[in-house]
């Protein structure tokens, strides 16, 4: 008997030795006074176990089976699933085995089978940034890196961006987390939903430059990576994190994945990057934009469309600028590219352009507002001097010199121009055995001064 059934029994036995009255007693016990009265017509038939329930001890009319309970205990000890909690394990019960349970009734079988153990929060609670009041306004960006396929194949790294408003989500699995593949699933984005209005990033090379020392140049004035300047060209805004924290609803997201997606993919037999990205485009996202989003605080949409002067192709390039040649070719990652002559405008020789290495592999160069038609060049032919110096062997030298016998030393110190011009009139000159200059010149009837001039 609980400590409130105890104080109704109390009030109970003072209405019913009228030392209160059934008004009094209701008040007291937080019943109705028709409520009440039964309870004393009760008290008087069975005595105190009157403010009992009747159905204490019992089983519930609804509860499942022990059959039942084994048949999902033992679906769930299969090696597939895991490390699945109560919540992800009743739906594959229900979409894969057609078994309905409660998640609460599955936790605690899992939790009695040993396959799930209770988690508690502990530590002290930080409040979370309110979210932005549309979609569109703010859309959080970054990279999460992890066993997705858990040994089963390459190691993949997932991109996601995430509006901050409604939790909608976009991503994709790529081999690397590089400058192009980031480029491609923004161009998704903007193609789906059109320009919103900042993007939230870290500060990974990939979005910010960021000076070598304290004492190097001041960020603002260090050029935009090629997203950054993207971004600019689209006339939309990047925002930069200084923490994970303050980016945590992308971070949380990432979090979800590591379980569920992971999960999926296991149940699934996903092994190659085509697979994932099959499940995550069909059974994840899905589900994650059908489960997960929730109202903006606003129905407005911040996104804004893409106009004729956006050109997507262009603003996603890898872009660089070149010098053009007096003969109106460029280099460009170590391959000559001539200029159509039909292209060719005043000021473009000794000029700069802007060349877009496309993500579909095509190479565009823009001098000002005129688009460029290149040709690549053939590879240039050699001269008579190159093409011999080239035919060479390289250790030709090397092997000359183990050659040389070694009375070919004295030669060399009486003088260098036998081997070059073939002459050999030092032959038989030895600077050791010559007499000295002062006796040379007596010797041919030269005056000392002279020989000092």
């Amino acid at each position: 008997m609980t400590q409130r059934e105890r104080d109704r029994l109390v009030a109970l036995h003072k209405a019913a030795k009228k030392l209160i009255t059934q008004k009094q007693a209701a008040r007291q016990t937080g019943l109705s006074e028709r409520q009440l009265r039964r309870l004393l017509a009760k008290l008087r038939s069975e005595g105190d176990q009157a403010v009992v329930h009747a159905a204490r001890g019992r089983a519930s009319n609804r509860k499942l089976s022990a059959q039942a309970e084994k048949h999902a205990v033992a679906i769930l000890s299969q090696p597939v699933y895991a490390g699945f909690g109560p919540t992800l394990a009743a739906e594959y019960l229900e979409q894969r085995h057609g078994v309905q349970v409660g998640r609460e009734t599955l936790r605690g079988w899992m939790a009695a089978a040993g396959l799930w153990k209770p988690r508690r929060k502990s530590g002290r609670p930080h409040p979370w940034r309110p979210r932005r009041g549309c979609r569109g306004e703010l859309v959080q960006w970054d990279t999460s890196e992890h066993d997705w396929l858990e040994g089963r194949g390459e190691k993949l790294q997932l991109i996601g961006m995430i509006d901050d408003a409604s939790s909608e989500s976009l991503a994709r699995f790529v081999r690397h987390d590089s400058s192009e593949e980031n480029r491609r699933l923004l161009k998704t984005y903007l193609e789906q939903n059109g320009r919103p209005v900042a993007f939230y990033t870290d500060r990974a090379s990939l979005f910010v430059n960021t000076p070598k020392n304290s004492a190097g140049e001041d960020p603002k004035l260090l050029p935009p990576t090629q997203i950054g300047r993207a971004l600019q060209e689209l006339g939309i805004e990047s925002i930069t994190a200084y923490s994970p924290q303050a980016k945590g609803r992308v971070e949380r997201s990432f979090g979800t994945a590591q379980d569920r997606l992971v999960k999926g993919l296991r149940v699934a037999g996903a092994t190659t990057i085509e697979q994932a990205n099959a499940y995550l485009e069909s059974e994840f996202l899905p589900w994650w934009n059908a489960t997960l989003r929730v109202r903006p605080a606003h129905p407005d949409e911040a996104h804004r469309e893409l106009g004729p002067e956006h050109d997507l192709d262009s603003a996603l390039s890898h872009v660089e600028t070149r010098r053009v040649a007096n003969d109106y070719t460029i280099r460009f990652r170590g391959k000559s590219y001539q200029i159509d002559r039909k292209a060719i405008v005043p000021g473009l020789r000794n000029g700069r352009v802007r060349v877009e290495s496309r993500l579909d592999g095509v190479l565009v160069a823009r001098f000002g507002k005129h688009e460029l038609a290149l040709k690549r060049c053939g590879a240039q032919p050699q001269s008579e001097r190159a093409r011999a110096k080239s035919a060479q062997p390289k250790n030709t030298q090397a092997e000359s010199v183990q050659a040389e016998p070694a009375s070919a030393a004295a030669e060399k110190a009486g003088g260098k121009a036998a081997g070059r011009g073939g002459s050999d009139w030092m032959k038989d000159f030895d600077l050791k055995d010559s007499p000295p200059v002062w006796k040379a010149a007596q010797a041919s009837g030269a005056r000392p001064d002279d020989t000092q001039d």
